[in-house]
């Protein structure tokens, strides 16, 4: 984190945060829309608020299941990172 920039704790993130995040854009031309609202979600959220993100995201009629343009699907692309696994544990519960 660059000395400028404060750290930000204990953020709220009511429902209507969370829910937001279903009409984010696309990450990039060709990529799949509901991948990239998956890995916004990721990059954004602490578990506590993906877990809750994610039974919205289902119900709207989004795929979890969903693919990058790579190929990978959310959980490939976090098996890769070393904090992934509590996010893996929640995709799993869901699906």
């Amino acid at each position: 984190m660059r000395p400028d920039k404060k750290a930000i704790v204990d953020e709220v993130w009511d429902d209507a945060r969370i829910e937001g995040f279903l009409h984010k854009p696309s990450l990039g031309e060709g990529e799949d829309p509901d991948y990239s609202i998956l890995v916004y979600a990721y990059r954004s959220m602490r578990v506590d608020d993906f877990a809750r993100f994610l039974p919205m995201f289902l119900a709207s009629g989004k795929r979890i299941d969903a693919r990058g343009k790579d190929g990978k699907s959310l959980r490939e692309l976090l098996a890769e990172h070393r904090h992934g696994q509590p996010f893996i544990e929640v995709l799993n519960a869901v699906s």
